[in-house]
């Protein structure tokens, strides 16, 4: 696990823990809220935020739809009885397809569009907000370090939140904090099946994280080389690097700065946050 110079894993869940704590008390505010996909990231996430706040105090709300694995519900079913937080579910099918019938005449029969995946994560997030504003909760956003430098998130929808927990790690970081859960807890409070499935954003069918970016023991070395490291592109492919691939990443991170420049507060556990210092936490 990359980390700050003598930062410990126990150090990176105590200062997420802390902030945590420390945000809600400033916000004057007990509850929480977050999406339960059945992935890794909401996984960590709910997990910290257990521990921060009492289980009591956290919800996770499931949101399938047609391209959501079985596998994806009973995990989050599992991980949310693990954990002992309460959950609800709420299917987003029916909403996702009235909206394509809606706008239907910008889309192409047979044809798919990432348009409609952010469709479906931005009826997500109105959820989530709905929920976070009826019930007077703060809701967590679940991005990593990794998809967020590569733009691998839809604005107003998997980006929306109150504040960002594990935006300052990368996708290889949350895999090894989440394992640390499992152990300060003497326990499997995150399933083994989150921990070893592939990522997906399951937007549509088939879909795995790797059909957009590099696989993440590719993806984050690099990008800790040109953000924490702040070596040039030309330097990493010195390193031994394949030039293309670094060429790739450097596009994608270029790509990906407008949204960056929107997303909620970070809190941060290195030197290097993705955000200027008026964001951080």
């Amino acid at each position: 696990m990359i980390l700050e110079p003598g930062l410990a894993i126990a150090d990176v869940h105590g200062l997420l823990v802390g902030k945590i704590k420390d945000y809600f008390a400033s916000a004057g505010k007990q509850r929480a809220v977050l999406g339960l996909s059945g992935g890794i990231d909401s996984a960590l996430v709910a997990a910290l935020a257990a521990d921060a706040l009492g289980p009591e105090n956290v919800h996770g709300i499931l949101m399938p739809s047609e391209f959501s694995s079985l596998g994806s519900v009973t995990d989050s079913i599992e991980l949310a009885n693990n954990l002992g937080v309460g959950y609800d579910i709420v299917p987003i099918e029916k909403i996702y397809k009235r909206s394509m019938i809606e706008m239907i005449r910008w889309f192409e029969l047979g044809k798919w569009s990432v348009a409609q995946e952010n469709i479906q994560a931005r009826i997500r997030g109105m959820i989530l907000m709905t929920w976070s504003n009826r019930f007077d909760a703060l809701l967590l956003n679940t991005s990593n370090k990794s998809e967020l430098f590569t733009g691998y998130g839809t604005l107003y929808g998997d980006l929306c939140g109150a504040i960002m927990v594990i935006a300052d790690l990368y996708k290889l970081q949350v895999y090894e904090l989440a394992r640390y859960e499992n152990t300060l807890h003497g326990k499997e409070v995150i399933p083994e099946s989150i921990l070893v499935k592939a990522p997906s954003a399951e937007l549509r069918p088939n879909q795995k994280d790797s059909d957009s970016l590099p696989e993440y023991e590719q993806l984050d070395p690099v990008l800790h080389a040109l953000c924490e490291e702040e070596l040039p592109p030309e330097e990493v492919v010195a390193r031994g690097t394949d030039a293309e691939l670094v060429e790739r990443i450097v596009r994608l991170k270029k790509g990906a700065a407008f949204k960056v420049m929107q997303i909620p507060p970070v809190l941060t556990v290195g030197s290097h946050p993705i955000v200027p210092a008026f964001k951080q936490l």
